[in-house]
């Protein structure tokens, strides 16, 4: 197989990863360990404030085996660049927001245990002088 042969063949196949380098399910489990599964009503989608652009996916994840959520923002653009994100949960009854905040080339996540009670999220990115934001600002995913 001649060298512009094998580089054409490397180059049709990088695109499958340029979506994202992590699911949802990978961030929760690289960082928690465990198995991790989508909540309803766990998605949201980040768009920038200024142009609308999609940046990423904020999910709120949930491990059947020892009852715990995590939060996670997964970035669609500016992958394996680092940028000002978090991922955010607040538990009913608790006094603020629990964050995973820093600069990260590709997630940010964030563990809590909310046995018993609700919970909201939402994840941020920023870059420069633009930002993304979602999340859901209303109690849900009770139990």
């Amino acid at each position: 197989m001649s060298a512009s042969a094998v580089l054409l063949t490397l180059s049709v196949a990088s695109p499958g990863h340029a979506a994202t380098a992590y699911t949802p399910e990978a961030a929760c489990s690289a960082e928690f360990g465990g198995t991790w599964s989508r909540t309803s009503d766990g998605h949201r989608t980040l768009t920038t404030e200024y142009s609308g652009a999609k940046w990423g996916d904020v999910y709120l994840m949930y491990n059947r085996a020892t009852g715990a959520n995590c939060v996670t923002t997964v970035k669609t653009k500016f992958l394996g660049t680092g940028s000002s994100m978090d991922a955010r949960v607040y538990v009913q009854g608790a006094s603020d927001w629990k964050r995973d905040s820093g600069y990260y080339n590709y997630y940010a996540a964030v563990r809590v245990s909310a046995s018993g009670k609700c919970v909201k999220y939402d994840g941020i990115i920023t870059t420069g002088s633009d930002y993304a934001i979602n999340g859901r600002y209303t109690w849900g995913n009770c139990g």
